[in-house]
């Protein structure tokens, strides 16, 4: 057994589904994860430590298995790109996105909970992705930024053909993971080994669960599927108008239409 560098990396997008992807590929017999998000070509400090500290985070393997981890600040920070271009240039990147709208709201949960667990109050979604000054949407915001997917994707064509990229559906992966599987495994040219044994309905969670085998299953997380909260209609149309635009040039550049608003 060794411990051998990624020949593929899911590099984002947050909250578009990148844990689930990560542990719904480990069901394939020749893919190994790296349980923590290692964020080394994110951080500075973890990056200054070198590619063998990197190395030394990554699980054992078999020689012929695969290792992949995840990390989904990659897709958004500038530096990234040439850095895993530097690492190995022909390595395997997967994006996960969901729709754009959608995924903004669900990072604003996402740190409103954090908020709110330490008693600290903060502003609603429609404060911070509209501009009150302009009445436009607010592209500072980190949120909306991080949605706009075409602009990071553009940074890293730079480096990488759009031939080492594959986009996979996060909201298909929520409502049926099996086609959406079954591509990533033809893409990193594995056999196929995913079934829909593998995957069972879990009603109560509203979500897919994993099963590795007879006596092995396994549920993401609780904090998966947070309720989100109610936003104002008018808003939710602006963000998707403003997204609009950007999403048919990243289906363009991507060669996948997804079914978005």
């Amino acid at each position: 057994l060794v411990q051998q560098l990624p020949k593929a990396i899911i590099i984002g997008v947050r909250k578009g589904g990148t844990r689930a992807l990560l542990e719904m590929l480990n069901l394939h017999p020749a893919v190994v994860k790296a349980s923590q998000e290692i964020h080394f070509f994110d951080n500075d400090e973890n990056y200054g430590k070198g590619i063998e500290w990197y190395r030394k985070k990554m699980p054992f393997s078999y020689p012929q298995q695969i290792t992949i981890e995840k990390s989904p600040a990659y897709f958004i920070t500038e530096e990234v790109p040439e850095r895993i271009y530097k690492m190995n240039s022909s390595i395997k990147l997967l994006i996960i996105v969901r729709e754009p709208t959608t995924r903004a709201i669900s990072d604003y949960t996402q740190v409103l909970e954090g908020k709110e667990r330490k008693n600290k109050t903060y502003y609603k979604f429609e404060k911070l992705a509209i501009d009150p000054n302009t009445c436009e949407v607010n592209t500072k915001y980190k949120a909306v930024r991080t949605s706009i997917y075409t602009k990071h994707l553009e940074r890293w064509l730079k480096y990488f053909p759009i031939e080492q990229f594959h986009v996979v559906d996060g909201d298909r992966l929520i409502t049926e993971p099996l086609p959406e599987l079954q591509l990533v495994e033809k893409f990193l040219n594995l056999p196929p080994r995913i079934s829909q044994y593998n995957l069972y309905f879990n009603a109560t969670r509203g979500f897919y669960c994993l099963r590795f085998n007879i006596i092995f299953n396994k549920c993401l997380a609780g904090s998966k599927g947070r309720i989100h909260p109610e936003v104002d209609p008018s808003v939710i149309t602006k963000l998707r108008k403003f997204f609009h635009p950007f999403n048919q040039k990243f289906y363009q550049i991507t060669g996948r239409t997804l079914n978005w608003p």
